[in-house]
């Protein structure tokens, strides 16, 4: 397998399925790390946004 060429995406998405092949292996939960490395640095931050502006409406409206 030319482990050369892989690109970070395909390299962490390989990684992802070995695991998945081997649950015990895994002692964090994968769910954050799914969720960013799918995203990218945008949708990261698009969804830190998303949850300090509603901390910031929650405060407001039920305070």
């Amino acid at each position: 397998m030319g482990n050369e060429k892989e690109t970070p995406e395909e390299r962490r998405d390989r990684l992802r399925q070995k695991e998945l092949n081997n649950p015990s292996s895994s002692i964090h939960g994968s769910i954050s790390s799914d969720l960013v490395g799918g995203l990218g640095w945008k949708g990261t931050g698009v969804i830190i946004l998303l949850l300090i502006v509603g901390f910031i409406i929650y405060g407001v409206f039920f305070r």
